[in-house]
């Protein structure tokens, strides 16, 4: 309630204030208001400034200091040199790497069997001609070494031409061997009259199929011929000496086919197996006729083990160990599914992709062979089969061991070669 004294003035009643002190009133609760603020500012600045610059405790978890760059300062723990780890993980790092090549891609060989033959002789009816593949090959690199090479693609460029081989299926022997005077045949397509006894000679003529040519001389894989006025050097190979134009009825009475022992290569670990076995083809037969053999793999094709040593100057017997090491006595996969005894073209990422498919296994046989001869037996530039020079991509040496480096990843595989060629030799 409100009351007037004797002046007029209002006199405020119990529950009521004077304007002048509501205002005084308001005035103090603000001040006090900024000065707390203040004070709580103050604190604040003073812990910021503490953990800033006086705890000498604490973790930095990042580098704020531009010029420090390499090294990082952690509790308890050594300096790390970042150089040294970049360094060490680029070394540890692996890398693929893809190339292209434009490589020979290998004939295939045909044999097709004569019954006007006899048993064991073989004539070439055309020769055989590599083409090109351009192939595309992924490599893997650790500590800047390659640990793997696989082929992920080809390419023909030039279709190859198979080679044809005749074998003699008749039911006679003949071991006649041509000497200085006879008379011999042509028995391929077409072969070369060459001025001297090389493929590297000038050529002076061609002579077509069952031309007949007069020996003059002997030379080792070549003869010295006369043939319609013409005079130069053919190869052996390509020539026979069974008139083609009468039906061969010669029967040989040694009809003992075995070689002396004299003729075999003697067993050794270090033996060359650029040179022939010596083995004679009943030999074969007999050391490839096991009951480890249970698909009648190698006993069915035991005479192409023998062909190999007479065209292309390779030990027949190493090819079988490595067939059946390779092969499981020709029970693996692809051995069964692609005809392919020795795993060619399989690679260890992806060995029945990988793998080359034949028609069967005398053409499996005849090529790997000459792979051999071609790339691991000897040296660049060697004469070898046909009109080929060895090209020695892979040669180390003609023995297991020296093949062993650049044939297969497995360290033993020489060891395991051997032994299966020391297992078929104590069966002679």
């Amino acid at each position: 309630m409100t009351k007037k004294d004797e002046k007029g003035r209002i006199i405020l009643g119990d529950n009521m204030i004077s304007k002048d002190k509501k205002v005084k009133h308001i005035r103090i609760t603000l001040k006090r208001i900024i000065g707390f603020l203040a004070l709580i500012l103050i604190i604040l600045y003073c812990i910021i400034f503490y953990n800033y610059y006086l705890n000498k405790n604490e973790v930095y978890a990042k580098e704020t200091n531009a010029n420090i760059v390499n090294e990082f300062k952690l509790s308890n723990a050594e300096k790390i040199n970042l150089d040294e780890i970049i360094e060490s993980n680029t070394k540890n790092n692996k890398k693929e790497e893809y190339i292209t090549e434009e490589i020979d891609l290998e004939y295939i060989t045909k044999y097709q069997t004569n019954s006007n033959l006899p048993k064991g002789t073989i004539q070439v009816i055309q020769e055989g001609r590599e083409g090109k593949q351009e192939i595309v090959k992924r490599r893997i690199y650790e500590n800047e070494q390659m640990i793997s090479e696989e082929q992920i693609s080809s390419k023909v460029t030039i279709a190859s031409v198979s080679k044809i081989v005749e074998v003699g299926a008749g039911n006679y022997i003949s071991t006649y061997k041509v000497k200085q005077g006879d008379t011999v045949y042509v028995t391929s397509d077409r072969i070369n009259v060459m001025v001297e006894p090389n493929m590297e000679a000038q050529k002076i003529a061609t002579l077509n199929k069952s031309d007949n040519l007069k020996v003059l001389a002997l030379q080792g894989d070549w003869y010295k011929i006369s043939s319609s006025g013409i005079v130069g050097y053919v190869k052996t190979e390509n020539t026979t000496y069974i008139n083609p134009n009468e039906k061969y009825k010669y029967y040989n009475s040694n009809t003992s086919s075995g070689n002396s022992s004299e003729n075999i290569q003697k067993l050794s670990f270090d033996m060359a197996l650029n040179k022939p076995s010596g083995l004679s083809l009943e030999q074969f037969k007999k050391v490839l006729t096991d009951k480890k053999d249970t698909n009648k793999v190698f006993i069915n094709n035991a005479e192409y083990f023998y062909y190999i040593e007479k065209q292309y100057k390779i030990n027949g017997l190493f090819v079988a160990a490595v067939g059946i090491h390779e092969s499981g006595w020709g029970t693996s996969k692809i051995a069964n599914e692609k005809h392919n005894l020795f795993g060619y073209g399989a690679y260890d990422s992806n060995p029945y992709n990988g793998a080359y498919q034949f028609s069967n296994y005398s053409e499996c046989i005849d090529l790997i062979a000459r792979v051999f001869v071609k790339y691991y037996l000897n040296p660049k530039g060697t004469a070898i089969y046909g009109n080929e020079k060895a090209l020695g991509t892979y040669y180390n040496g003609a023995t297991l061991s020296a093949i062993n480096k650049k044939y297969a990843t497995d360290k033993n595989w020489a060891n395991g070669v051997y032994n299966n060629m020391k297992y078929l030799y104590n069966k002679l």
